[in-house]
């Protein structure tokens, strides 16, 4: 029982160490949808398998997952300074900034 708890305490400490690290936000995301999900898919797999196994395969499919939605629910930021614009139609439309020297209109 001591050994699991250490495991999972490492785990986390090495989780959390990794995603102190990340620069960009998407990658800020991915690190704690990665450490959410692996806590939330080892609390899922021990209650459902009720064994370590379960429990490792839970924390990895998890982390997988919380990772991957935390990635795919970045905003799209303002690299490339573009922004937004309304047409007289009403229809808004991304374009490079002016005054930016994003392009020339």
């Amino acid at each position: 029982m001591t050994i699991r708890l250490t495991a999972i305490a490492v785990s986390a400490i090495l989780a959390l160490s990794v995603a102190g690290c990340a620069t960009s936000e998407q990658n800020q995301r991915a690190g704690t949808g990665a450490l959410i999900g692996g806590g939330v898919g080892a609390l899922a797999g021990q209650a459902l398998g009720h064994d370590t196994k379960s429990t490792v395969v839970g924390a990895a499919g998890g982390a997988l997952l919380g990772a991957a939605i935390g990635t795919a629910t970045t905003p799209r930021g303002q690299s490339g300074n573009y922004c937004r614009y309304q047409r007289r139609d009403g229809s808004i439309y991304e374009a490079p900034c002016e005054g930016t020297g994003g392009g020339g209109y």
